[in-house]
């Protein structure tokens, strides 16, 4: 088969085509034929390398995957070849307390496709028949490869970690990322007001119309100011953040007392600093949030079936121009998700049904 592969750090060049074996699925195990694969960060991360962890290179990247059963192992009921499934993106052992009480999120062995075990960018993959979901009627393949990693983080940030009610406030910033599109739907799903930052007057409108009440500019007006402003200077209940040094220091400063700051990432710089007092004298909370478990992901994706939470995809790329996808998310031009098609596929050719 063909895959995509980075065997070192480095630019999005590093990501080359390579021809591996076709991977075969052992017991309780089945093979993907891959439609369709979305980007997240944690690609670029693999890709660029993290300062301080070890990547097992070489490795194929990709986690959020859409695609066809087209070899089943021994041992796996209720699955049927030529069936369109979902991949849920994070692994546990499936032995420890942590996945017992499922928080398999929390599991010391929880890991995640093309981060610690080979991805979807490739013809075929493996994966555990446990690890599928069945993909809602009416979704194309973009909108459901589109959806796993970042619809599981923004439901926990929000549900679980942030415990949402309905009447608070929330500022999510990056409105247009993968994270922020979703977390602007279930806040207000949940009965917030929500307030989203965006950093181009094309995706004002874009955030507006996923249910934003408020759009800020982060380019053209201080979001801390404005924030202040549009709560009367009351701050805000909650905060979706995964920027990092760029925002803390104001992200403390714009929530109300009893506020809870969420962060699931540091895109921007993981040194960052604040002013302690504001911490005990607001008696706020700060809450790291990876991924969520897997019963959340199935939570999230009833609302996702009954249409009231939906994909957000910016453009498909050819699995070919993978490296051209990676610049293109880097450089923040996204609103939503960016993909990659399989091997063989159409990009267009994904926006078609995948079930009447």
């Amino acid at each position: 088969m063909r895959a995509m592969v980075v065997r070192e750090h480095g630019e999005p060049s590093v990501l080359t085509v390579e021809a591996r074996p076709d991977p075969q699925p052992g017991a309780g195990e089945v093979r993907l034929r891959v439609r369709a694969v979305a980007l997240n960060h944690l690609d670029l991360w693999v890709r660029r390398g993290v300062s301080g962890h070890r990547f097992p290179l070489p490795i194929i990247p990709g986690c959020d995957v859409a695609g066809i059963i087209d070899s089943i192992g021994d041992g796996v009921t209720g699955r049927s070849l030529g069936e369109p499934v979902l991949l849920a993106p994070g692994i546990g052992c499936g032995l420890c307390q942590a996945c017992f009480c499922g928080r398999d999120h929390l599991c010391r062995a929880y890991g995640i496709f093309g981060e610690t075990r080979d991805g979807g960018c490739a013809e075929f993959m493996v994966a555990p028949a446990t690890h599928l979901l069945s993909i809602p009627p009416r979704l194309s393949w973009q909108e459901a490869a589109a959806l796993p990693l970042t619809l599981l983080t923004a439901w926990h940030m929000l549900a679980d970690r942030a415990e949402l009610r309905p009447g608070e406030t929330v500022l999510v910033q990056a409105g247009g990322s993968g994270v922020g599109v979703l977390s602007i739907q279930i806040a207000r799903l949940l009965g917030a007001r929500v307030f989203a930052t965006v950093g181009s007057p094309e995706k004002v409108e874009a955030a507006r119309a996923l249910g934003a009440d408020e759009v800020i500019e982060y380019r053209k007006v201080d979001f801390l100011e404005e924030t202040r402003r549009l709560t009367g200077k009351r701050g805000v209940d909650v905060i979706v953040d995964h920027i990092g040094a760029e925002t803390l220091q104001r992200d403390v400063r714009a929530l109300a007392k009893g506020g809870r700051l969420v962060i699931c990432g540091a895109t921007s710089g993981s040194d960052a600093r604040f002013d302690l007092r504001h911490l005990f004298f607001k008696s706020l909370s700060i809450l790291g949030s990876t991924m969520g478990s897997r019963g959340e992901l199935e939570t999230a994706m009833r609302f996702v079936a009954q249409g009231k939470l939906r994909a957000v995809v910016d453009r498909v790329f050819a699995m070919e121009n993978l490296p051209y996808a990676h610049a293109w998310l880097e450089e923040r031009r996204a609103f939503g998700k960016v993909l990659v098609s399989g091997f063989g596929v159409e990009p267009a050719s994904l926006a078609a049904q995948v079930r009447d």
